[in-house]
Order: structure tokens, then C-alpha cells, then sequence
């Protein structure tokens, strides 16, 4: 729509949009808002709407009038004395009813207006408002108060017991004298006998039975608890368990955690009859009280000061079920408040009682023989240390912490700033009121929604009510309309939507809020890493932290994902329904009627039918015509101000307030959380360092690459260089007779028809990856300008197989070449006398060129360039843009201005540099396997062995596949003699490196046919039938070259395999001692019904399913040595910092450590360091693979797997012995060779 007609359509505006209004009283945050009922607009006519102004005017000029005769007869301190008087009169009169009629009052007004001060007149009518306000806020919390109490009173708290004993025995205690208190029944209670299953077996499904298929209501049931415990719904919650437990099916899903938590919650707040029931209802199921039973009933005698005798009774019971008392205040849980109740109790019936002190944990130490070295205590080592001082530290502290508190951050947009004409500041204005509108409706709806999930709750029905009131009202509206802010033009999956929604919701409810706490521990924390600090003994961050007594974080309880998407799903409704807008501004002529801003429609993705949510063509153009220049991302979704906490647990670490998981894993799956639950803390020590080690590099902006990118995204983007163009330079969709209305013709043929089809999807596809790529490269380029002249971290965790990740998804080191080239070290280092060089070599090793030289010849060729290097940094856009030609171009233009920087300075020795410089592995997985199987072919092959120049896997394959397609095209095969001169490293190089990865040969074919279709010259008649012959002669090649390569992956594949047929999902423990499960599972369908659209989505980590054997056996290679390569990785991490440096200049003598960041198998570093860390990179390799890998796993494997007498039997768990005893032999390759191979990693 162009300017001028939005600027007619918008006209009738202000009288198309609804009454406008502030949105009210607000709920409070886990409140219910009112009764949840729709909030009444005014309905009076205009007329009626001016007679009331009217009247209030008047009653205000007669006010002023009596103001204005008491400040004529009364002294000032009189008059002082009776203002208060006066603004109460003020603020009551409408109250009571009793102003005159206007007629009388601004007749008596008119001579003693002129004499009235407006500044009064304002100050009284600000008072008046202000009263309103505060008694109208009163007079709501008073009757949500009011209405809350009454609902709790319809909640059913009495039990509906399945024994007819104790069914019949709370109906005599509940009936009962005074002789027969609530305690002492509880005394007599606990001696029941269980009637039925156990507290393990509730707790603990057996694994593939049909207990185990309930798991997921388990889970859902019991995150609904969790949330009433949380938002204080603790009686509706009480509910829901009465509800449950007085039906026989439902009382399965019932588990003895569930009773305690609902226990302890009554204990904290003292309700000893509550607590009662639940004991009946726990009795009745069947359970055995554990201590956390006895603790709950214990601090609640203790709240209520019961006498001795009982809680004596209670002691002995609990004795006598073979519970230590000691274990109360070791084993359970509690906050020193509840501790103090509990040890109350148990005082008044054992006066002697000492409880015991917190035990101190034995002195946990990796015994990891590849850890031993980080663990040794060495004085002489102290952990590096950031370039700022302690104040500066704490600076950044805060404002980390004032971001993590507000949930959010906002930041400017980099996208071209419009001109303010007439058109853009309607737009915003028309934004502005409809932003108030919608944010009216959604308090509206959302209440509704509130109250209609409690109605559902009321009945016994698991609902949303809890996960609604997690967040206030407030916060959930603010996320409501960021995401449609944010909805692109072309929608977005419900699903996916509904799962983010969900998602959010979670994240931000796990905000702890201990930052008092926190600030105390942390400034001690920063005394490790300031400059101008110094600790009483060096240590690791988590070792500092740790001394300084920081309890453990609560573990947070994942939510099924039926939970996240359904809430999800709850929300998105909410925003369709609320966001409405005048029909004026899609159609200028229309009546002023409401219309829905998010439609919800059917389409086709990939050959699936999805709905997908998209937003009315007006309301798209309204928010390009506004071109508002902001951006908001989760709190968690962007770098850190401040180093992030230090590793020390599974589920602690990284972010100040926000808990992060250590291991990454899909929402809902807890298979990887529990192994590493059980897993001894001192095993995963080595990893928990690895990641602290790797979030605490300090980076910055690289400007002067940002401001060369910016003025390309600005304009009309640069696909060649990286930078996205904007949408308007998409494809159109075709035009004439070949649009889409032509497929209507009668004249056009099937075929064409089919082929316009085809033409139109191809287009649409075009535009939505432009409109996908230029998103992401505005977030990213945003936050880079954001955090421009700022010092900023990357916090870590890692995947399933043990790989590292940046937290921030936007803004990292792990992107494109345009994403890399915009990051550089915050701390510099001087060059030394060896740095120049290595950004010469890391310069020609950016170009792409001399792969197969010398370290030597790319100096030389770099000197030889050296004319070109500088007039690429000092004219990049108008110069010979030789840096343009680079294979990764922004990164090579960045090392340029680098070089140039250092070859100017009066010393390039002393030259402080910040500019990483990389070492990649060469096809670092093919060297895992070469390593392995000690195999001396593949290892020449893959730069193992010193050697003079570099070796090329690629180039090598690329040679067999060719010797091959020579012997086929003499015998006459046309596909082989067609492919003449069309092989290529270019060709092969992608399939080779994911070969040992586990491509298939379906995947290796669509690879080669994508590089053959980018040849112009190859005939593509014979793409399909070419690319089929060069996936078959790779593997080939493959198989002749790596023979022992080869016979790894297939005892791998085949073990994995008898692995899955015996119902299990394979495991093992990697070197560093991270256990690592594939989580592979035959998909379980999860249908959430109602609303705009029923959803349906497969879910593959349900752990009640047998495994997915195909997924597991070609799974299991790839992964394996992922988790070989990441445990290089972090050996190679942990051992630099170690490292004192000497670069010759005397200022850094006496820093120890240096800077190593990775992107999987490339290292990062400074140019002066470069040297040591490729020392320690070989030095670790080879560590690494002295140890017997491949028998640790047998060995695990078989302990793991067939061990059990119970399937010793089975045929499966046979073979799967015999084959892991079958371990493939070693060849001769020395590793010690590593240690002096310069290409290795180069």
C-alpha cells in the first residue's frame, strides 16, 4: 500500500478504533484477576459523555471558589492546616453523591474563575485523580481477596479413601473428641501397613513395561503440582490430588513424590489437617512413607508446638521403617527456615539431640589419568587473569544483572533509518493506539482464559491455571506482543509458535532471585579474575567458587512437551483473539468494523498440510511504513556483560539468574540429565572446566569490519560477500500470462500448468530463504552494534556427544565468515617475534590458496602480496579488492587491516594484537579413525606423519575416484566417459569430510549432484545418473584408502545395532568421562486437541519407546567420534591456560596462560601463541589415543549391556557379546609421530 493511501485509509483512525481506556486494574502475578471476567468499556453516548465532563468541572470550580474564600479570610498556616481537609472533601465527592447540579455551579462560578490559579486548580485535580486511583486499587485487591477465598472454599480437601479401613477411620477421627487430636492419629497412621505398591515402584516404572507408558502423564501431573506450589495454589492443587487418587486408574499415576511435595507445602504453612489427608491419601495408595514424609509431618509439629508424646510416637515409627534420624537434616532438602522447624520438633521429644553438621563432602578428585595434570597442585601455576580491574569487573556485573532482571533486552535495529515525512509518523501513531488497544484486550482475554482454565481445574482436570499464573499478567502481554511484532510476513508453523511461546514462559519462570546473595559471592568470585586482585591459593573458577560455600542450585524439572506446546498453543489464541484492527486500514472505503490482525491458514511445507498464523497484508504494511528500529531478545539469547558463572554442576552455570543446562538436549527429554545426575561429580569435572575455560575469553567489535558490512546491508545487501539482500530484491512472483491466475486459462496445457507451479514454488522458496537469511543477519549485526566499544563473553554448554556451544544463538564465533570476522580478543597480546608471521600464513590460509605448500611458501606468497594486503586495508570498497577473492572473504579483509596495522608500527614485535588466529584440523575425523586403528595409510593421508608439505585427503580421493572413472570410460561406460575433466577436490571434498560422519550414500549423491549443478559447462541431462557413479567410486576410494577406517565404523554400526534390537539405546562414557546416551527413539504421536487447530507432532525421546535402530546403528559412528574430537578439544583447553608465556615483551612475562577458544576441530588463539598451542594440541592427540579406546568401550558396553542373568539368554544380548569381543585389531602406526607434524593441525 503505497504512503498516499495509507494515508487516506488511516483517516477515519480515531473514530474506528475502540474506546480508548487504561487496561485497569492489573492482576497480581499468581493472583486471579477479578473473577476473571471481562473488564466492562463505558458505553455512554458522546452526549452523555459531555454532560459528566461538564459536571466535574463544576464540581471543581466550586472547590476553587470555597479555596479561594478560605485563603481570603484565614492566615497561610490556617490554610496549610485545612488543604488536607480540603483534597479529601475533593476526593470523596463523587463518592457521596452530593454535588450541585452544573446549571447552579457554573452559574455561581462565574465571577471567581478569573481569580483562580491554574497551577491549584491542576495540583487539586491531580490529587482527585490519585485518591480515585488508590481507592479503586483497594477496592480490587479487596475483592479478588474476597473471590479468592471463595473459590478456595469450593475446593474439595477431604480424602475419598479406596480402603474402606481408612476411609472409615478418618470419618471416626474427623468426628472424634479432643482426647483424639490430628497428631495422635497421625502417630497411629503411620503404623498401617502399606496396602498395596511400594514407594520404588510408584517412583520407579519398570523399564519397557506398561507402568513405563505412563511416565509422560506422570511427568505432566507432576510439573502441574510444581506450578501450584509455586504460583501458591497449594489448595487447588490439594484438589487435584484428592481428584486423582479417589479414582482407581487415575491413583496409578500418582507417585510418593508427588504426596510429599504436596505435604511439605502444607507443612510450610502449618496446616496439620491437610497434611492429615494427604498421609490418609499415601496410606491408602499403598506407600511407605520415606524421610521426606517424616520431615514435612515433623515441621509441622514443630510450627504448631505439639506435645512430645506424638512426635516420640512418630520418631519410633519412623525408626522402625529402618529411617535414620540423622537423615532428616542430611538427606532432604530444606531451607534453614524449615530446618530450624523441623529440628524444633524433634528437640522437644530429644532434648539430647545434636543435629548433625553439614557434611563435608570427601575431597573429590578426577582420576582421570588425562586430568592428572590439571589437578596436581602446582603454586607456581595461577589461572590467568582479564585485563580489568576488580571496580570494572563489578560494573559489568550489575549491568549483566540489571539485564537478566528484566528478562529482555532491547536494541536498535541497523536497518536504513526512513525519513520522518507526514506518512512514517502516522504510521507510528496509528501503532501506538493500537498497541494500547491490543494490550486492553489481551489483560482481557487472558483473564478469561484464566478463569475458564480454572473452571477446568475446579472439576479435577489437569489445566493450564498454574502455568498462567507463573508470570504476571504484565510480563505474558509485553511477550505476546513482541512475538507479534516480530511474526514475519509470510507466518510462521502454530507449532512451532506454540512451542516457542511455551519455551519462554519456562525460561523466565526459573528466574531465581537471590541477588543479594549473589552480588556477595560473586565480587569474592572476581578476585580470581581481576587484574589488580590476588587469591590466597591458585585454583580453577569452580574450584574459587566452591570454597566460597555457594549452595547448590535446585534442580528445575523439565516439562513435558505436550505442556510447553499446549501453553504455547493457549497463548497464541489469546493474541488472536485480542489483536484486532479497523477495517479502515486494509480497505479505506470499509466501515469502521474490527478485524482480526493474525489469520490462521493451511499450507503446504515439504508436502505436509500445517497451519500457520500470518498477519493481515495491512498490518505488514503498517509496520514497514512505521520502520520502528528496534529489536528485543531474551535476556539469554545475547552475550554477556560480565564472566559467566563458573560450571559446577549439570544444571549450574553461565548465567547469573537465568539456570542453563549444562548439557543441551531436546525439550522434554531427560535421559542425558539423569545419567549425568548419577554420574560422580568428580567425573565431570574435566568437562564443567572446559566450558568455564571457554566462556571466559573476553571479546569485542571489530568496528572497522562492521562498518564496511553495515554500509552493504544498508544498501542493497552483497550475496557474493555474505551480506543478505532486503526482500524488496526478491523474485516477483511471474507476471502476464505465465502469473498464477494463468494456470485458470483454458488454453494453458497440464504441462504448462504443472510447470508455472513449479516456477511459482521455486520463486517462493527464493523469497522466504532471502526473507530467513536477511533476519538473521539483522540480529546478528544489530548486536554487533549494540555491543560496539564494549568488552563482552560467550558462555558455554554442549550437546549430547560432549561438543561446545556458544549460549548466545545470534551473536557468536560459530557462524558464517561474516559472523567470525566481526569478533576479535578484548585482551590483545604483543605479536613477538614469531606473531607477524603466523598472520601472514593465517592470511593465505584464509584465501584458499597454497593448501598443498609449505608454511614457508605462504610466508613468502603473503610477502609477495603484501602491496595487495595493504590496499585492501586501506581501500577496501574502492581499491583493487583483492580481498574480495579470499574463500572467506570478510575474515581475510579483517587479518589484512591486521597486517597492515603491524608492518606500519615503529616495532611489529611490540605491536598488541587482538586478531584470533586459526589452526584447523585436517579432516579432523578421519584422523580419529586413523588414530584408532593405528593405521599408518590413513594417517599419511590425514597430515598424522612429518611431512614436508601438507597432504590433501580431498585431492587424494578426488585422484582414486578419477583413476577409477578412467579404467569405466575405456570399457565403454557413457555416464564415466562424460564426467571427463568434471572431477574435482571441489566435487568430492564435502562427501569425504561427512563420510565419517556417517553420510549415507542418499546424502553423498544429493551433496556431489549440488557441486555438479554449480558446473555451468557439465551437462545436466546427466546430473542424476553422474552424481549416483561418483557417490559409489567415493565410498570406493574410501574404503581401498582407510581400510581400517572402514572396519571401525562397521563394528561400531553392528554394535549399535544389537544394541537397539535388545530394547535399550546405546551409551558409553567418553575419555574425559562425560556419559553420553543416544536419544533415538521410535516416534510416539502427541495430539493436543481444540482450539484453532488440532496439533499433531511426533516426538523421538520418549524414553517409553524402543529405540529407533536405524538412527542408533548410523547414529552411533559419527557421534562416537564427535565425542572424540570434543574431548581433544577440552583437554587442549585445560592444558593451555596452564602454559607460562614469554613473547619478549616485558610487561607479559608474568602472565601465564593464553586465550583458546575453538569451533570444534579449529583452535583459536593470538598470533604469539600460536606456537605453544599447537604443541599442546599434538601433545593432547596423542595423550589422548595412548589410551586403550576402543577395549575401554568394549569393556563398558558388555558390562553395560549383557551382564544382566535375565537377558543372558536372549539371542541379541549373544551376538552383541560375541561382536564386542571381536574388537578391531590395531595397526603399526607410531602416535608419538604426531608430536612432530607440522600439518597436523595447520
Amino acid at each position: 500500500m503505497s504512503a498516499v493511501r495509507w494515508g487516506r485509509g488511516a483517516a477515519g483512525f480515531g473514530r474506528a478504533l475502540w474506546p480508548a481506556g487504561p487496561p485497569g486494574l492489573l492482576a497480581e502475578e499468581g493472583a486471579l484477576g477479578g473473577v476473571w471476567g471481562r473488564k466492562r468499556s463505558s458505553t455512554a453516548s458522546p452526549c452523555e459523555q459531555d454532560r459528566r465532563k461538564d459536571w466535574g468541572h463544576a464540581e471543581l470550580l466550586e472547590v476553587l471558589k470555597a479555596r479561594v474564600r478560605q485563603l481570603q479570610a484565614e492566615g497561610v498556616a490556617e490554610v496549610t492546616v485545612k488543604r488536607v481537609a480540603k483534597r479529601v472533601a475533593v476526593a470523596r465527592a463523587p463518592e457521596a453523591g452530593g454535588a450541585q447540579p452544573p446549571r447552579q455551579a457554573q452559574a455561581g462560578a462565574e465571577g471567581a474563575a478569573p481569580m483562580l490559579s491554574s497551577r491549584w486548580a491542576q495540583k487539586l485535580d491531580d490529587d482527585q485523580r490519585l485518591m480515585e486511583r488508590r481507592k479503586r486499587r483497594l477496592e480490587g485487591k479487596l475483592q479478588k481477596h474476597v473471590e479468592k477465598v471463595a473459590w478456595q472454599k469450593q475446593l474439595r480437601l477431604e480424602p475419598r479413601l479406596l480402603s474402606r479401613k481408612l476411609a472409615s477411620q478418618l470419618q471416626h477421627w474427623e468426628q472424634g473428641t479432643p482426647r483424639s487430636p490430628w497428631e495422635e492419629q497421625l502417630a497411629q497412621l503411620l503404623q498401617e501397613a502399606p496396602q498395596g505398591r511400594s514407594g520404588e515402584a510408584a517412583a520407579a516404572p519398570a523399564d519397557g513395561g506398561p507402568e513405563s507408558r505412563l511416565e509422560g502423564q506422570r511427568q505432566r501431573l507432576l510439573s502441574f503440582f510444581e506450578c501450584c506450589l509455586l504460583t501458591g495454589h497449594l489448595p487447588l492443587a490439594h484438589h487435584v490430588l484428592v481428584t486423582h487418587h479417589s479414582k482407581s486408574q487415575q491413583q496409578r499415576l500418582l507417585t510418593l513424590s508427588m504426596y510429599n511435595m504436596l505435604m511439605l507445602g502444607w507443612a510450610r504453612q502449618g496446616s496439620f489437617k491437610e497434611l492429615m489427608y494427604v498421609f490418609f491419601m499415601l496410606k491408602d495408595a499403598g506407600l511407605t512413607p520415606d524421610l521426606r514424609s517424616y520431615a514435612a509431618a515433623l515441621q509441622c509439629m514443630g510450627r504448631l508446638d505439639q506435645d512430645a508424646g506424638t512426635i516420640r510416637r512418630c520418631l519410633k515409627q519412623m525408626a522402625q521403617d529402618g529411617l535414620q534420624l540423622q537423615g532428616l537434616f542430611t538427606a532432604v532438602p530444606l531451607s534453614a527456615e524449615e530446618r530450624a522447624e523441623l529440628l524444633r520438633a524433634v528437640l522437644k521429644a530429644k532434648p539430647a539431640f545434636t543435629p548433625p553438621r553439614p557434611p563435608v563432602p570427601p575431597p573429590q578428585v578426577n582420576t582421570s589419568p588425562l586430568l592428572r595434570e590439571i589437578y596436581a597442585k602446582d603454586p607456581t601455576v595461577s589461572y590467568p587473569r582479564l585485563h580489568l580491574s576488580l571496580k570494572e569487573l563489578q560494573g559489568l556485573f550489575r549491568q549483566q544483572l540489571r539485564v537478566e532482571m528484566a528478562t529482555t533486552v532491547t536494541v536498535g535495529s541497523v536497518e536504513k533509518v526512513p525519513l520522518l515525512t507526514k506518512e512514517v509518523l502516522h504510521a507510528r501513531k496509528t501503532l501506538a493506539g493500537l498497541r494500547t488497544q491490543w494490550r486492553t484486550a489481551l489483560y482481557r482475554e487472558l483473564q478469561e482464559t484464566k478463569e475458564s482454565e480454572a473452571h477446568a481445574a475446579r472439576e479435577g482436570r489437569l489445566s493450564l491455571f498454574p502455568y498462567l499464573c507463573l508470570l504476571s499478567e504484565k510480563e505474558i502481554v509485553g511477550m505476546l506482543l513482541q512475538t507479534l511484532q516480530a511474526l514475519p510476513a509470510q507466518g510462521e508453523s502454530l507449532l512451532f509458535l506454540a512451542h516457542e511461546l511455551g519455551l519462554r514462559v519456562f525460561k523466565r519462570k526459573q528466574l531465581r532471585n537471590e541477588v543479594e546473595e549473589l552480588e556477595q559471592r560473586y565480587s569474592k568470585y572476581l578476585h580470581l579474575l581481576a587484574s589488580d586482585t590476588q587469591v590466597a591459593e591458585p585454583c580453577l573458577p569452580r574450584q574459587h567458587w566452591e570454597a566460597l560455600g555457594v549452595p547448590e542450585a535446585p534442580h528445575e524439572q523439565p516439562w513435558p512437551m505436550s505442556v510447553v506446546v499446549q501453553l504455547g498453543k493457549q497463548l497464541a489464541e489469546v493474541l488472536v483473539r485480542a489483536a484486532q484492527m479497523p477495517s479502515s486500514l486494509a480497505a479505506p472505503r470499509s466501515p469502521g468494523t474490527l478485524i482480526p490482525v493474525l489469520y490462521h491458514v493451511y499450507s503446504f511445507r515439504s508436502f505436509r498440510q500445517i497451519g500457520i498464523l500470518k498477519p493481515h497484508p495491512a498490518f505488514t504494511q503498517l509496520l514497514e511504513t512505521a520502520a520502528e528500529r528496534t529489536l528485543t531478545f531474551e535476556s539469554t539469547d545475547v552475550p554477556m556483560l560480565c564472566p559467566p558463572l563458573p560450571w559446577t554442576s549439570p544444571h549450574s552455570g553461565a548465567f547469573l539468574l537465568s539456570p542453563t543446562k549444562m548439557m543441551r538436549s531436546v525439550e522434554g527429554s531427560q535421559q542425558h540429565q539423569l545419567l549425568l545426575e548419577r554420574c560422580p561429580p568428580a567425573e565431570l569435572h574435566g568437562a564443567l572446566d572446559a566450558l568455564t575455560q571457554l566462556g571466559n575469553c573476553a571479546w569485542r567489535v571489530n568496528g572497522r569490519v562492521l562498518d564496511l558490512v553495515l554500509e552493504l546491508f544498508t544498501d542493497k545487501g552483497c550475496p557474493r560477500l555474505g551480506v543478505p539482500a532486503p526482500p524488496s530484491e526478491a523474485p516477483r512472483p511471474p507476471e502476464g500470462r505465465q502469473a498464477p491466475k494463468g494456470c485458470l486459462l483454458p488454453e494453458v496445457s497440464p504441462a504448462e500448468k504443472a510447470e508455472m507451479r513449479r516456477e511459482l514454488a521455486r520463486r517462493l522458496k527464493v523469497a522466504r530463504e532471502m526473507q530467513s537469511l536477511r533476519a538473521d543477519a539483522l540480529y546478528r549485526l544489530s548486536l554487533a552494534q549494540h555491543l560496539r566499544h564494549r568488552v563482552f563473553w560467550l558462555p558455554h554448554n554442549m550437546d549430547f556427544r560432549g561438543r561446545t556451544y556458544p549460549c548466545s544463538p545470534h551473536f557468536n564465533h560459530l557462524g558464517s565468515d561474516l559472523a567470525r570476522a566481526l569478533l576479535e580478543f578484548a585482551q590483545g597480546r604483543p605479536l613477538g617475534p614469531h606473531g607477524l608471521n603466523w598472520l601472514k600464513i593465517h592470511l593465505v590460509n584464509l584465501t584458499g590458496l597454497k593448501k598443498r605448500e609449505s608454511l614457508q611458501a605462504r610466508r613468502d606468497y603473503a610477502d609477495e602480496l603484501m602491496e595487495d594486503i595493504l590496499d585492501s586495508a586501506d581501500q577496501p570498497m574502492t581499491g583493487r579488492k583483492w580481498w574480495m577473492e579470499a574463500d572467506e572473504p570478510w575474515q581475510a579483509l579483517a587479518c589484512c587491516m591486521e597486517v597492515a596495522q603491524a608492518v606500519r608500527a615503529p616495532d611489529p614485535t611490540a605491536y598488541v594484537s587482538h586478531f584470533p588466529v586459526h589452526q584447523d584440523g585436517s579432516c579432523n575425523g578421519l584422523q580419529h579413525y586413523a588414530a584408532l586403528g593405528r593405521d599408518s595409510v590413513g594417517a599419511a593421508s590425514v597430515n598424522l606423519l612429518p611431512l614436508d608439505l601438507p597432504q590433501d585427503v580431498y585431492s587424494e580421493v578426488a585422484a582414486q575416484v578419477e583413476v577409477f572413472r578412467r579404467q569405466d570410460a575405456e570399457q565403454g561406460v557413457r555416464v564415466a566417459q562424460v564426467l571427463e575433466g568434471f572431477i574435482s577436490r571441489k566435487v568430492v571434498k564435502q562427501t569425504v569430510m561427512t563420510v565419517v560422519y556417517g553420510v549415507t550414500r542418499y546424502g553423498g549423491r544429493l551433496q556431489i549432484e549440488k557441486r555438479l549443478r554449480e558446473i555451468h559447462d557439465f551437462p545436466q541431462d546427466f546430473v542424476w545418473e553422474a552424481s549416483h557413479y561418483l557417490v559409489r567410486q567415493v565410498f570406493n576410494s574410501l574404503q581401498e584408502m582407510f581400510s581400517g577406517t572402514r572396519s571401525i565404523q562397521r563394528w561400531l554400526t553392528e554394535s549399535a545395532r544389537l544394541i537397539s534390537h535388545t530394547g535399550s539405546a546405546v551409551e558409553w562414557v567418553t575419555p574425559l568421562g562425560i556419559p553420553i546416551i543416544q536419544p533415538y527413539h521410535r516416534d510416539s504421536k502427541v495430539m493436543i486437541k481444540g482450539g484453532l487447530q488440532s496439533l499433531t507432532f511426533s516426538s523421538s525421546v520418549d524414553t517409553s519407546q524402543k529405540p529407533n535402530t536405524l538412527k542408533q546403528k548410523n547414529g552411533f559412528p559419527p557421534n562416537f567420534i564427535h565425542s572424540l574430537d570434543s574431548s581433544h578439544m577440552m583437554l587442549t583447553a585445560l592444558h593451555c591456560y596452564r602454559r607460562g608465556l614469554s613473547t619478549g615483551a616485558p610487561h607479559c612475562c608474568c602472565r601465564k596462560g593464553l586465550t583458546f577458544v575453538s569451533v570444534h576441530d579449529c583452535f583459536w588463539t593470538h598470533a604469539a601463541d600460536v606456537a605453544v598451542m599447537n604443541q599442546v594440541c599434538r601433545e593432547q592427540f596423542v595423550r589422548l589415543h595412548s589410551q586403550p579406546i576402543l577395549h575401554n568401550l568394549s569393556r563398558f558396553l558388555i558390562k553395560r549391556f549383557c551382564s544382566d542373568p535375565r537377558t543372558s539368554k536372549s539371542i541379541w544380548v549373544s551376538r552383541l557379546m560375541d561382536t564386542l569381543l571381536s574388537v578391531p585389531k590395531a595397526g603399526t602406526f607410531n602416535l608419538e609421530q604426531v608430536k612432530h607434524s607440522t600439518y597436523f593441525f595447520s
